[in-house]
């Protein structure tokens, strides 16, 4: 039955792109990542690339500018042609917690960008350096309250997801931590593992590897429920801090102005591969992501309806980036 609806939508997608896609790409495609390499934009990023490659036969790069929470790669990206050719990975945090963070930001979260489709969501990990001496969230709040300041954490940046997961935390628990920023959250991991940082939210599938090879403390999940895959691990609800859930997510954009039958290409290809068996099973569920690849206007409408949630945490933690 899967592979049957998988067909039709390949099918369905493909047939539906005007021709007057069919010219595209008819140069490299760029795809900007707003982060260093090796974290999850990254990985998300360099899939793209290689499937562009494959499927059209054009040479696809992938180019990272990391900084200002992904403000530098946004405002490059909103300054290109907008011929489809220069893609944008774009973290949450660019649409949702960055307008209010800033006074004023290079480029305008709703009217610079052409959303082409969501990509992913992933559950985040609360993980910490084997020589914390806390093994639960429990014993995390105990500690920070005991000494509130003096547990730091690093975050991918002010505003990035791994920032405003801990905020939210804090926000429900009522601990206070010292945040750490990093322009990417490989740098971060690298100094949690080494034990100049504490603690830090990191996607799942960053957390696994690092956690199996005894490199870093699993303290919990953010999931609502404990994920299928890691049965033994709690969630942060469960373990002291009731109804916490946070996820980040990840969407493809391009600058505003891309022809519709373009997007409709790219939004397609994506939405199929996203489809296929093998790419659930070798990249998806590998990494512990979920899809929420569809329509353009479905990421329109996730962005709109995340962005107040945000802004309200922002707000009462009084987080401002000058």
């Amino acid at each position: 039955m899967m592979k049957t609806l998988s067909a039709l939508l390949a099918f369905g997608l493909m047939g539906a792109i005007p021709a007057a896609a069919q010219s595209y790409p008819s140069k490299t495609i760029t795809i900007v990542v707003p982060a260093s390499p090796g974290g999850v934009t990254d990985t998300l990023a360099r899939q793209l690339a290689q499937r562009f490659n494959e499927k059209w036969g054009q040479q696809a790069v992938v180019e990272n500018r990391p900084g200002a929470n992904n403000s530098i790669a946004a405002e490059y990206v909103s300054k290109s042609a907008p011929d489809g050719h220069t893609l944008f990975i774009g973290p949450d945090g660019t649409f949702v917690a960055n307008p209010s963070l800033y006074p004023k930001l290079p480029y305008d979260p709703d009217k610079s960008f052409t959303p082409i489709t969501g990509l992913v969501v992933i559950n985040h990990a609360l993980i910490a350096n084997p020589a914390v001496q806390a093994g639960s969230v429990k014993d995390l709040l105990a500690m920070a309250k005991e000494k509130p300041g003096t547990i730091n954490y690093g975050t991918f940046g002010i505003g990035s997801s791994g920032h405003m997961n801990m905020e939210l935390l804090q926000n429900m628990s009522g601990a206070r931590f010292q945040a750490v920023h990093y322009k990417g959250a490989t740098p971060a991991l690298t100094d949690t593992i080494a034990g100049h940082i504490q603690m830090m939210f990191v996607s799942v599938g960053t957390a696994v590897p690092q956690w199996r090879a005894d490199k870093v403390k699993f303290i919990a999940v953010s999931s609502a429920k404990r994920m299928p895959q890691l049965p033994d691990v709690p969630t942060v609800s469960e373990s002291g801090v009731p109804g916490y859930e946070a996820v980040s997510w990840f969407g493809l954009f391009g600058p505003a102005g891309i022809p519709a039958d373009v997007t409709a290409k790219i939004n397609g290809e994506i939405r199929v591969m996203h489809a296929e068996a093998e790419f659930r099973k070798t990249f998806l569920d590998k990494f512990y992501f979920q899809s929420i690849a569809g329509p353009p206007e479905q990421l329109a409408k996730f962005i709109k309806d995340e962005e107040p949630k945000w802004r309200k945490i922002i707000t009462d933690a009084k987080i401002k980036v000058e």
